[in-house]
């Protein structure tokens, strides 16, 4: 025996499933801390990047990916119906940056531009709680 851990295809998939969970947990709390420490700056980079690179927007598509493994991947996790609203939130998201009218979607990215630093703080506290519940609902934040 050489002390190898042998996985089977179906624990090898729920273990990549609950990795993708918790780097979206990661993500939003990244997220969600910047929106809380430096909206101003944040938002700013946002402009400068949105500017420089108009096509960037379209990378929000993957919002639509990760809102489907999401819902896939949060199948018996306490708090599942969190998971389904926030994952079809995520994916109208994406397919409304992906494929609405130019002129629609530049109105809506302006308007998201141009709120007040108090209204991304309310963004970043939620994108934190969400962070929060779906560590815990993957048992990472459970006492020994």
């Amino acid at each position: 025996m050489s002390g190898k851990i042998v996985l089977q295809g179906g624990e090898r998939n729920f273990l990549n499933m609950i990795y993708v969970l918790m780097a979206i947990a990661g993500i939003w709390m990244a997220d969600g801390l910047a929106l809380l420490v430096a909206p101003g700056r944040v938002m700013s980079l946002l402009r400068a990047s949105l500017t420089t690179s108009p096509t960037l927007i379209k990378w929000s598509s993957l919002a639509a990916v990760l809102g489907t493994i999401l819902i896939l991947g949060s199948e018996g996790l306490p708090y599942q119906p969190v998971w389904v609203i926030t994952g079809l939130a995520m994916i109208g998201k994406g397919i409304f940056l992906l494929w609405a009218p130019d002129p629609l979607r530049q109105a809506v990215v302006k308007w998201c531009l141009g709120r007040e630093p108090i209204d991304y703080r309310f963004w970043g506290l939620g994108l934190c709680a969400l962070s929060i519940l779906l560590l815990d609902a993957l048992g990472w934040l459970k006492s020994q």
